[in-house]
Parts: structure tokens; sequence; C-alpha cells
């Protein structure tokens, strides 16, 4: 089973997401961080956006993936619904991210996010993976 929640923290929010491998629990974490930020059912598959990150582990592949959507969604206005990750090693991500830039006539927007953060990080590489992170909101 594929998906994500949420999960209660203090002041933050947690999202757990699971999957068939790690890549599709990495890919529902970052479906989970906008669908937190925005309605993303309005968001259309309208342009393609190849991401790639290097981290020294998985949890902080984890983070820099997340952040690095983040990014792009701060400084480019760009919002996604859709994750392939078709590269996923020890250390490295490869993915094609599904999406269009911020319409106001079209988008709705729920809440902030500011990063991903290593507080309660965990991935648990198995059948199915299981990610969990906290953002800081």
């Amino acid at each position: 089973m594929s998906g994500f929640e949420y999960m209660d923290h203090t002041a933050d929010v947690g999202i757990v997401a699971t999957g068939e491998d790690l890549k599709e629990a990495f890919a529902q974490a970052a479906c989970g961080l906008f669908d937190f930020m925005a309605d993303v059912s309005g968001v259309r598959e309208a342009e393609a956006r190849d991401v790639s990150v290097t981290a020294p582990d998985r949890d902080a592949l984890l983070v820099a993936w997340l952040n690095e959507l983040l990014f792009l969604c701060e400084v480019e206005h760009r919002y996604f619904s859709r994750f392939e990750i078709y590269e996923l090693e020890e250390t490295s991500l490869k993915a094609r991210c599904y999406g269009e830039q911020f319409d106001p006539a079209r988008h709705r927007l729920k809440s902030g996010v500011k990063s991903a953060t290593y507080h309660m990080i965990q991935v648990e590489d198995g059948s199915p993976s299981r990610v969990q992170v906290v953002l800081d909101v």
C-alpha cells in the first residue's frame, strides 16, 4: 500500500509515507509535502522538471530531496502534483516532477513550509518501505 499521512507534532507537521520500495516512499513524501502546502488537485501536469540531489546518506537524502522541492516552489513558484523517482542510490536521487507554475486564479494555498528537518527522521527500506520526516512550518 502506498500513500502518506500526517502525524501530529508540536508546532510542526510530520509526514509518514509508504511505498512498495524507497523510490515510491520518497515520491509519496513529496506528495505529502505539496498536499500540505496547496490543493494539488488543481495542479496540472503542464511541465516536467528533472531534479537531482546528493547527500551523505539516505536520511540526509530525504531532507535534501524535500528541501530542493521547497526551493523550486519558493524561488520559481513551481507546484508539483506527481513525482517519478527513476534513480535512488544510498547518496543520490534523480526524479522527474510534474506540475506547473503557481497561478493565483486557479491554485489554492493551504500552509507554508520553511524546510524539511532531521528531527524524528526515519528511512526504512523494505516491503513496504516507509519514510518519516518533520516539516518546519
